[in-house]
């Protein structure tokens, strides 16, 4: 072991769980982070992780000023799939270790993804204001079973959302660069450029990785090609989203509706446009957030420092040093 065995955990699901005795049993000292500073600030990180070996860290941001001060870092575990927030050449070049927990929280957000998908469908939130204020409104919606839905990525989160989808009697489309082909036969699933999704589609779900080459994939132009009425879904990531043309869609009634659990600025401000609108639905992003999730990625992310440690190389968590073959604690 170095001369720290610290390991910091800034996650917010990470206040308790499994990954204490994990740690603990293999010789480490987890500690949480002072949830009192804004962790957005770098110099808050840093007096938290100097004199840490790894972090099971959330969406705060870990910038080269981060990795270049934190010198006894060796390894950063995301609880989740997403690590855009992580700068990966500064982490390639100080030989930190970046990690993310694949394949524990996909039922989570296709599950969140469908419950947007229907409260916006009825319109509950706008229809739960109604009746405390005395309104008893009657007005019908347009049923969702026979309606298209449209799959901005169909990885695992993306092929969860369509199962379930498929269940409800939508049809369903869908756009991934590297389609797995054999699920969308299974599942009657209509691979297709993302323009032809756009003009097709009545809801819109997103579920991309990020990075700059989707950056605000969904903006004014792209807006102005959704089938008109159409409701945006974004539980993948806030960037994706350009959200003053979102807001100019959602006012014109280009857009009938938008569920968001993910913004270009976390947390959301308060002075947001968005907040302001009716027609969306939001949330903090915690569509990956379930009791079964919450426990399987913060133990995947201690048995992620563990087994690296340990020697080993759990090639199927790591996101960074590709190629590497020589990398020790």
């Amino acid at each position: 072991m170095t001369t720290t065995s610290k390991v910091l955990v800034t996650s917010m699901v990470g206040d308790t769980g499994p990954h204490f005795e994990l740690l603990r049993n293999a010789g480490f000292e987890p500690v949480v982070v002072n949830r009192k500073l804004d962790l957005w600030q770098a110099d808050n990180l840093i007096s938290e992780l100097r004199d840490c070996v790894a972090c099971i860290a959330g969406s705060e941001p870990f910038t080269p000023k981060v990795i270049a001060e934190c010198q006894q870092l060796r390894v950063i575990a995301r609880t989740g799939v997403g690590f855009d927030a992580v700068n990966l050449p500064a982490c390639d070049q100080a030989k930190v270790v970046v990690a993310t927990t694949p394949g524990v929280n996909h039922h989570a957000v296709a599950e969140h993804t469908i419950a947007m998908l229907m409260s916006l469908a009825r319109r509950l939130p706008e229809r739960d204001r109604e009746v405390r204020r005395g309104v008893w409104g009657k007005e019908p919606t347009p049923r969702v079973m026979g309606r298209t839905l449209g799959i901005v990525g169909l990885g695992r989160i993306g092929r969860a959302v369509a199962t379930r989808a498929r269940g409800l009697g939508l049809n369903v489309l869908a756009f991934d660069p590297f389609p797995n082909r054999e699920f969308a036969e299974q599942w009657e699933v209509e691979l297709v450029s993302i323009d032809d999704l756009l003009t097709r589609s009545d809801f819109v779900s997103l579920h991309l990785p990020m990075d700059q080459s989707v950056r605000h994939i969904i903006n004014a132009d792209s807006l102005q090609r959704m089938k008109h009425g159409a409701v945006l879904i974004n539980t993948a990531r806030g960037p994706l989203v350009d959200e003053a043309a979102l807001c100019d869609a959602l006012k014109s009634g280009q857009l009938r509706a938008a569920g968001l659990d993910v913004f270009e600025r976390e947390p959301l401000p308060l002075d947001s446009p968005l907040l302001t609108l009716d027609n969306v639905l939001v949330c903090g992003h915690l569509a990956g957030l379930d009791e079964e999730s919450q426990h399987d990625t913060l133990k995947m992310s201690a048995e992620t420092i563990i087994t690296l440690r340990q020697g080993g190389w759990p090639t199927e968590c790591v996101r960074n040093l590709v190629g590497i073959r020589d990398w020790k604690w």
